[in-house]
């Protein structure tokens, strides 16, 4: 890199427009979308889609709520006119759906764009040239009288050949190709040129798309530049301002946002942004950025991860795991700190009776969009306390007390730290029953097998039969409840100095029959503070097994 950038890279220019309006704007209602996949992101493709790929693609893209859809590049390859007469003639095209194509501003492309919408319902032509002066110098020795001319011949003939084939009915949509390098007042006027010579009415509407073919500065540049258009454009009757922003500089969708609070109606782009270099704007993102301010954007992602599957397969690309809503890590977090705030606020919302989502580090609700709490949480090496409790909260139903769950994060960090990686639900749960004691088939583990009680001179009495390995016990004991009547056993049996430290119990689920869950936590001047946990129909059997459990690291002294 050079450590003087300005000699050779040159700061874009901006307008003076102190007259903007768009700051202090909110979004409110979504644009009307235009998924340009089969055509713009198609081209960007090192192996193009075939038509299966293509038809498949389009159906997904009406399932999704999408009512323009650019198909294709008509006049490039024959591949591209033989799915546009696909479309048509085999009735794909539902009646609110709207097929674009786009074809250069050139005699011999116009006609055989034409040619290929033969017959369908409606249709938008999407004509372009560039318009900015490195491309008119530079690419096509052109002046402004020479380019104003390009777009004029190029719409007069779509215009008349429209006309020939009235049963269709026509959007023309215009696009001064490198709109955000061009000089403002000459965008302006090409436009212009193009309204006149077309001739917008209700019967023939018309689109001007305004791209940012390259990215060459800030969004909020580009928002002045759309609002200086629309204001200081003649008339907009009939007309729609549409934006196709590409991602050079990585602000593709702030792009677009900002364009649409400065007045642009319609946005171009393809689902994860696919496109060129770095891409068209990504409409997925932009849809839920307007959804997680409550904005229905009026397109449906609530099986995301079928879109996503869809597109990988038709693209050949993958979209990164970090993705905007749609990665697979996208509602992940394994720092401690961040899943001690998810899952206090999970606690807190099932407290409380709003329907208001207010959960930290989650800005949406990952069920909307076909997605399971199971992956908001995942468990490794910089995971604390919260990470694993939580997990076997969700799938497992157990609510564990504060002290277990700062003894199993213990467990579970030395289990990452050991391993260097990411430890899945399935060996969170192995590990948990191991250390616990939660393997009632585990002939390793004191069994509580049969237990008697009644109550003596205000006292609870309880005799109870143990095994372990291949040897059998018989206990009694007598206490104020039956739990310290079995600690009162144990410790005469075994001649163990052992105290309850802790005890919670709850059942799991919310039916008359659901089983019980019982923590205890014991201490003892023998071994350090140890927990066990059991689960059983029999609420009682579980606190006493759980004691038992606890008891294990004091097996080797029976």
């Amino acid at each position: 890199m050079l450590t003087q950038p300005s000699i050779k890279y040159r700061p874009a220019q901006i307008i003076d427009f102190p007259a903007r309006t768009w700051p202090s704007k909110q979004l409110k209602a979504p644009p009307r979308w235009c998924s340009t996949d089969l055509r713009d992101g198609n081209q960007a493709l090192a192996n193009p889609m075939d038509h299966a790929k293509k038809m498949a693609f389009f159906k997904h893209l009406i399932e999704c709520g999408f009512k323009e859809i650019e198909v294709a590049f008509p006049a490039a390859s024959q591949t591209d006119f033989d799915f546009v007469r696909l479309l048509i003639e085999g009735g794909h095209i539902p009646d609110d759906v709207t097929i674009q194509v786009m074809t250069q501003s050139r005699v011999d492309l116009i006609e055989r764009t034409i040619q290929s919408l033969f017959g369908v319902k409606k249709a938008i032509v999407h004509i372009y040239n560039a318009t900015a002066p490195v491309f008119r110098e530079v690419v096509f020795c052109q002046d402004k009288t020479a380019t104003l001319e390009l777009a004029v011949q190029g719409v007069k003939h779509i215009r008349q050949l429209c006309e020939q084939n009235p049963d269709t009915q026509w959007t023309l949509q215009y696009s001064p190709e490198t709109f955000c390098f061009t000089e403002p007042d000459f965008a302006l006027e090409v436009c212009e040129v193009v309204k006149k010579t077309w001739q917008p009415s209700q019967e023939r509407p018309m689109i001007l798309n305004l791209p940012t073919t390259v990215e060459v500065n800030t969004p909020n540049v580009f928002a002045d530049q759309i609002e200086y258009f629309m204001t200081s454009f003649s008339s907009l009757e009939h007309i729609t301002i549409s934006v196709h922003p590409h991602n050079d500089r990585g602000t593709g969708v702030a792009t677009a946002e900002m364009a649409i609070l400065a007045g642009a109606k319609r946005v171009e782009g393809c689902l994860f942004g696919n496109g060129e270099r770095t891409g068209n704007v990504d409409l997925v993102t932009l849809a839920m950025n307007l959804y997680s301010q409550g904005v229905h954007p009026n397109l449906d992602f609530s099986d995301i991860r079928r879109t996503v599957e869809l597109v990988e397969e038709c693209n050949e690309l993958p979209v990164h795991p970090r993705h905007p809503y749609a990665g697979s890590l996208a509602f992940t977090a394994f720092s401690g700190s961040h899943q001690d705030a998810i899952k206090k606020g999970f606690a807190a919302q099932k407290l409380t009776s709003s329907t208001v989502w207010q959960i930290p580090y989650l800005p949406l609700d990952p069920k909307d969009i076909g997605c399971s709490y199971e992956e908001v949480i995942r468990v490794n090496s910089q995971s604390g306390k919260s990470g694993a409790a939580w997990l076997l909260q969700e799938n497992h139903g157990l609510f564990l007390p504060r002290k277990l769950q700062i003894d199993f994060s213990k467990k579970v960090k030395n289990h990452t730290d050991q391993t260097g990686h990411e430890m899945p639900l399935a060996d969170v749960w192995r590990l948990f029953r191991e250390s616990y004691r939660l393997n009632p088939d585990d002939k390793g583990q004191m069994t509580l097998m049969t237990y008697r009680s009644h109550s003596s001179n205000g006292l609870q009495e309880i005799r109870a039969t143990l095994r372990y390995q291949e040897k059998t016990w018989q206990l009694t004991g007598e206490g104020k409840g039956l739990l310290s009547a079995m600690l009162d056993a144990l410790r005469k049996r075994f001649n163990w100095q052992i105290n309850i430290s802790d005890f919670h119990e709850h059942t799991l689920g919310q039916q008359t029959k659901s089983k019980a869950v019982s923590y205890v936590q014991i201490e003892s001047d023998q071994v350090t503070p140890s927990f066990g946990v059991a689960i059983d129909e029999d609420s009682t059997k579980a606190s006493l097994q759980a004691l038992i459990n606890a008891c294990h690291p004091l097996y080797k002294e029976a």
